[in-house]
């Protein structure tokens, strides 16, 4: 009830609506609609929607993240990678597939998830991670090398994994990365 009686108070202290409109923000309205008309849960299903669309618009941001293909390589981005996130604890997800000379590996990025959140106590503990696989220093980052596949946190919110492929070619996208300026997601 806070959060209706929050975007009220914006919606009057705002005036109208700007003349343009958007899917997101005509969710929100209907939501603040269906509350003022007493339907509670339509008004939940549009702001679950409008946070749906929100969310999909900050995983486009964090695409912006996966490293460009090295020569000789390409990169599809996985459009279905955030279908299950929300049984997930939510959040956001990039996921690149990178096919190169007969090889092909994925770089996954999640932020802002339980899953992530769980994860932080291994990966922001470099005796854990050590006790766990091999540690690999790429860009200033502790990365888990278990059997080939990398694991990191950056700024404790945002899991970076390659899978499935090379561990040099893997190693060389990594250290393309801006891990520092991947801190700064979403803020």
């Amino acid at each position: 009830m806070r959060i209706f009686r929050i975007a009220a108070m914006a919606a009057l202290a705002f005036g109208p609506a700007p003349a343009f409109a958007d899917e997101i923000s005509d969710s929100i309205t209907a939501a603040l609609e269906a509350y003022g008309d007493g339907d509670i849960q339509y008004a939940l299903d549009e702001l679950a929607y409008a946070t749906q669309l929100l969310n999909e618009m900050k995983a486009e941001g964090l695409q912006e993240y996966l490293p460009v293909p090295l020569d000789g390589w390409t990169m599809s981005i996985d459009e279905d990678a955030a279908a299950g996130l929300g049984f997930m604890g939510g959040g956001s997800i990039a996921r690149g597939t990178y096919t190169g000379p007969g090889q092909t590996f994925t770089i996954t990025l999640m932020a802002d998830n339980a899953l992530v959140t769980s994860m932080g106590a291994m990966l922001g503990n470099s005796q854990i991670m050590s006790s766990m696989g091999q540690i690999e220093r790429i860009n200033r980052v502790n990365f888990l090398n278990q059997d080939g596949d990398f694991s990191a946190l950056i700024a404790n919110r945002i899991l970076v994994q390659a899978e499935d492929g090379d561990e040099e070619t893997m190693i060389a996208h990594l250290e393309t990365m801006a891990f520092r300026d991947m801190q700064s997601f979403g803020q």
